[in-house]
């Protein structure tokens, strides 16, 4: 085990060397990355809908990381839907057996100076599924809110990946 640890702590330093960076977190100087300080100066507009709520909940919890007080200056505007499609019908019956949802967003970034310049836009997609049993119709429903959940979580990050790698090739122009 201990060769193990020492062979990741000698790639840990070469990566270092290399001037690999973490995207998050804290700098050796003491700083805050630019990618978790943009994040958190962004106010996410309301995105209608359950599915939406739970998109905005993931995104914030994640732009939110360093704590709340910080002066926000950018506003994320989402549009997300999540579309179903049937896979497969049972043979015994005309019900689709097997809902394959894909939830989509797509995002821009807006600056809150007076011009309210887009600043960055992009997509961000998952796909999940679910089961449906006959006549099982509740646990339909908690499979429903949970694939949202998923997807909304998937979304979230990928959009956080986005929008970070964003903020830190603005700042590496800098």
């Amino acid at each position: 085990m201990s060769r193990r640890l020492l062979a990741a702590a000698g790639g840990l330093a070469l990566l270092t060397a290399c001037g690999f960076r973490p995207l998050y977190g804290v700098r050796d100087n003491g700083t805050v990355s630019p990618a978790e300080q943009g994040l958190a100066e962004i106010s996410i507009a309301l995105i209608p809908e359950r599915s939406g709520q739970l998109l905005r909940q993931a995104l914030q919890a994640r732009f939110e990381r360093s704590g709340g007080g910080v002066a926000k200056r950018y506003d994320l505007s989402v549009g997300y839907g999540i579309q179903g499609d049937t896979l497969n019908i049972a043979q015994t019956t005309s019900i689709p057996s097997r809902l394959r949802l894909v939830g989509t967003a797509n995002w821009a970034l807006i600056s809150q100076d007076t011009r309210r310049r887009t600043l960055a836009t992009g997509t961000a997609r998952s796909v999940d599924g679910l089961n449906i049993f006959d006549q099982q119709f509740f646990a339909l429903d908690m499979q429903s809110e949970a694939v949202q959940r998923r997807i909304a979580e998937q979304v979230a990050e990928q959009m956080t990946l986005q929008l970070a790698a964003w903020f830190n090739r603005q700042a590496a122009t800098e």
